[in-house]
């Protein structure tokens, strides 16, 4: 009996000693940043998604994955998070930075895929600026987007239909697993969203109305999404094409992700492209001296125009033809910064701290 008695807290002793030393108390926290879609624009280019950047957070022994943000979602999305296994039921919010198609379009497949499997909730965050009327009166809307996002599904009884399949499911369709979330005129950073300790910030940007770029804070490092975001000034004289809010909002960031514009299509170099479309895009090289300037250590380019390796972007044609990863690079450094430069290709990730 004295021996039993002996046993047992010896026993408790030891499970608390494995507990206290086990992995989940020494967890690290941890960001992971992966480019859902690289295409830029509305051009399709050898199976390339359109734009997103997915955001991972969490700590070493869950694998960076206990919260997960994706910002702007292209053709594609889907397709793209199910190779890295993220589930869409998975995803905590959902931000987007403009309502040009190229990088909305996946969302209705998103959220009908949502839909099918997560009908009983929960609601996802659907953050995106306020209404905004054009200099032209017609309103872009994200919360209108997200009410009739639905709409064609509803009309051509493809819910009614998977309705007599599963009852459970939302009679409304997808639109009704929105949290809508909007904010105003932002002019300085400002929260948009937090959970935890994580929080995301927001200021417009010009590019179209109600765009919006976006900074992501962890206790693992900081990311800022670009989106399309160019200078207020749409054409030359100008000192940058990049965007004054973005730099605002990029200082002392790990992390920048950005549409990328590369110098070859300009007016000068007689590559067709519209001069409008040109100037309201970020060239390499003035992200690079942007990235110089805030401190950022690591810059990734995406929503390329041109597509690696691609002879043409949509009709126009590439001046002195495609152009290749080094042709970027070479462009970010003729800026001068010395950072980590990594030209965007789908599924390409950064993770921190490195590893």
């Amino acid at each position: 009996m004295a021996k039993k008695f002996y046993l047992a807290p010896l026993a408790s002793l030891m499970a608390a000693v494995l507990s206290f030393a086990s992995p989940a108390a020494n967890a690290e926290p941890c960001l992971i940043v992966t480019l859902t879609g690289t295409q830029g624009g509305p051009p399709v280019f050898q199976g390339l998604a359109g734009a997103g950047t997915l955001v991972q957070y969490g700590d070493s022994e869950s694998g960076c994955t206990d919260l997960a943000l994706q910002f702007d979602v292209g053709r594609g999305t889907t397709q793209r998070l199910s190779q890295v296994n993220v589930q869409v039921g998975k995803l905590d919010a959902v931000f987007v930075t403009h309502l040009h198609s190229d990088h909305t379009e996946g969302l209705t497949e998103l959220m009908q895929l949502r839909w099918h499997f997560n009908s009983q909730g929960p609601k996802i965050d659907f953050v995106v600026s306020d209404d905004k009327k054009s200099p032209a009166g017609h309103t872009l809307s994200g919360r209108g987007f997200a009410e009739h996002i639905g709409d064609a599904l509803l009309e051509s009884g493809e819910i009614a239909q998977r309705l007599l399949e599963n009852p459970k499911r939302l009679v409304e369709g997808p639109a009704g697993l929105f949290n809508v979330m909007t904010f105003g005129d932002l002019e300085q950073p400002e929260v948009v969203w937090s959970s935890g300790d994580v929080t995301v910030q927001a200021i417009n940007t010009r590019h179209i109305p109600g765009h919006a770029s976006y900074r992501v804070n962890t206790p693992a490092g900081s990311v800022v999404i670009g989106g399309d975001a160019g200078n207020d000034k749409n054409a030359p004289p100008r000192d940058t094409s990049t965007s004054a809010q973005v730099e605002e909002l990029s200082k002392d960031v790990d992390i920048i992700v950005h549409s990328t514009i590369h110098p070859v299509m300009g007016p000068d170099q007689d590559s067709g492209f519209p001069p409008p479309v040109y100037f309201r895009q970020s060239t390499a090289t003035d992200l690079g001296a942007m990235a110089k300037r805030v401190g950022a250590d690591h810059l990734m380019l995406t929503h390329l125009i041109p597509s690696l390796n691609a002879k043409r972007q949509g009709p126009f044609p590439i001046p002195g033809g495609a152009l290749s990863e080094s042709d970027y690079i070479d462009a970010v450094s003729a800026s001068g910064y010395e950072g980590n430069t990594i030209v965007g290709t789908d599924l390409i990730s950064l993770k921190l701290p490195a590893e």
